[in-house]
């Protein structure tokens, strides 16, 4: 069976990476293959995982390329040229534009701290989206993921988790755990999913 080639947008140390590499070594992610990690930032730390399984890595630093369209256009052009098929959004904190995010209309899927349609859209990213919640005092939160539509966080929701919320919680508490539980456990499976939606097509 010919796997789907998968690229993995990361702008950090790359967690959730780590959690599809390990359901694809557990056989979890029969139809998908990260091919390729690509970066905004020379320094991510997602850059060392990718190294130890071996998979290629491309940075396009906003301070080396200022101009979002002339990385989008070298991005695009590199993802082309490794054929790859499908991307996944793992804490990329570059805003994309129409015309990339229409070059993958239906391949491109995020993860959101969030129960969407709560806590997300525009500056509701990391540590603000916990934040958030804590502030307005929901009792459950969790994460979602989502295709990349131009509407922030918009795009129709493919997966969903709730985490509780416990008494006493921080911003990075509950972020640590809508991670444990919540982000790490559907990105996979959200992965395959799709995958297999596209082997099927």
């Amino acid at each position: 069976m010919e796997k789907v080639k998968v690229a993995v947008l990361c702008s950090g140390g790359g967690t959730n990476f780590q959690a599809i590499m390990s359901a694809s070594e557990a056989g979890m992610i029969p139809h998908g293959e990260v091919c390729l990690v690509v970066a905004d930032s020379a320094g991510a730390y997602v850059l060392e995982r990718a190294k130890r399984y071996g998979v290629k890595t491309l940075v396009f630093d906003k301070k080396d390329m200022p101009s979002r369209q002339e990385r989008e256009e070298a991005m695009l052009a590199a993802l082309k040229k490794e054929g790859i098929q499908m991307i996944v959004l793992a804490g990329f904190m570059s805003v994309l534009s129409a015309n990339f995010i229409r070059a993958y209309q239906g391949r491109m899927i995020n993860v959101h701290p969030a129960l969407i349609p709560s806590f997300c859209g525009v500056g509701m990213y990391g540590l603000h989206v916990h934040e958030a919640a804590l502030a307005r005092g929901v009792k459950v939160t969790g994460a979602t993921v989502h295709y990349v539509t131009e509407e922030c966080d918009g795009g129709p929701i493919i997966a969903q988790k709730a985490v509780a919320v416990l008494d006493g919680d921080t911003p990075k508490t509950l972020q640590q755990r809508v991670m444990r539980e919540a982000e790490w456990v559907i990105l996979p499976e959200a992965t395959e999913l799709v995958a297999r939606k596209l082997c099927e097509e």
